[in-house]
């Protein structure tokens, strides 16, 4: 239940998609009016047209005595598209719009300049000397501050995510340059057999492919049983999208076959004397 003055909806630039706008009449009367969102017009008529002018009450016993609502009948004027200002992820909300006078007061500009916060608050201070102007803000102040917890998440979680891939990089780098010290021989005799070096390359290469590969698939199985027993405790857990996680996936392989490039030039540049001199 949202309490808005006429001139809301355009000032956000929120269509009205059926019925009208409130007026400056509105409210004065002693019929009630409200606007309803799109998911309430879905969600108890069999359309948006349907909805226009039938009644709507509260029956909820708790929100009429401490939520200061009257239980007559409204009448619906008009359906609005959905909007959500208080989640970072916009989702359908189901929202009541009463006509009214409300706490906040939008001005709509041409241009979105921060200057004009203090020329604005003077014009209400002149109009109206008693009325206090508290948390004045343009709507990108808004926004940074309703953002900056995801956004100090989003980097705190990044630079652990660097970290890991550091170790996983050094990792995978070091387990291939033991197998070639380890295996010298080995790729000695198949250079002397005739195998070229790029073909020892290219094994190299498909063995760190591989090493990752594995460390894929058992991160995604891990994280999967991690995340039906956090939902068992916690509630329901969201799970990154496709795109994220085949873009982690492709991030982590492409990481490890270029840690893969240095213990592969070293197999395929193998001294085939040496090697077989070697114990």
């Amino acid at each position: 239940m949202r309490t808005v003055s006429p001139g809301f909806f355009a000032t956000l630039d929120v269509p009205i998609i059926g019925g009208r706008d409130f007026n400056e009449n509105d409210g004065r009367d002693d019929e009630r009016i409200i606007i309803v969102s799109q998911s309430v017009a879905q969600r108890m008529f069999p359309s948006v047209d349907a909805a226009l002018n039938r009644q709507l009450k509260w029956t909820d016993p708790v929100i009429l005595q401490f939520g200061g609502i009257s239980a007559a009948p409204c009448r619906i004027v008009g359906v609005a598209a959905d909007i959500d200002d208080e989640n970072i992820v916009p989702g359908p909300v189901m929202t009541v719009y009463d006509p009214g006078i409300s706490g906040r007061l939008f001005v709509h500009t041409r241009a979105e300049d921060p200057v004009l916060v203090p020329s604005i608050t003077r014009i209400i201070r002149q109009m109206s000397a008693d009325q206090p102007v508290e948390r004045a803000a343009t709507l990108d102040d808004v926004r940074a501050e309703v953002l900056a917890p995801d956004r100090l998440n989003a980097l705190v979680f990044g630079g652990f995510a660097l970290v890991a891939l550091t170790i996983a990089i050094v990792g995978v780098a070091g387990v291939l340059a033991f197998s070639v010290s380890a295996r010298t021989r080995e790729f000695g005799i198949r250079l002397a057999i005739g195998s070229a070096p790029r073909h020892l390359l290219a094994r190299v290469l498909g063995e760190g492919a591989v090493i990752a590969a594995a460390g894929v698939i058992a991160g995604a199985l891990g994280g999967i049983a991690l995340t039906q027993f956090a939902s068992a405790l916690f509630g329901a857990i969201r799970m990154p999208g496709v795109l994220p996680i085949a873009g982690a996936a492709t991030l982590l392989v492409t990481a490890a076959i270029l840690a893969s490039l240095l213990p592969a030039a070293r197999a395929s540049r193998v001294d085939v004397v040496q090697a077989l001199r070697s114990e």
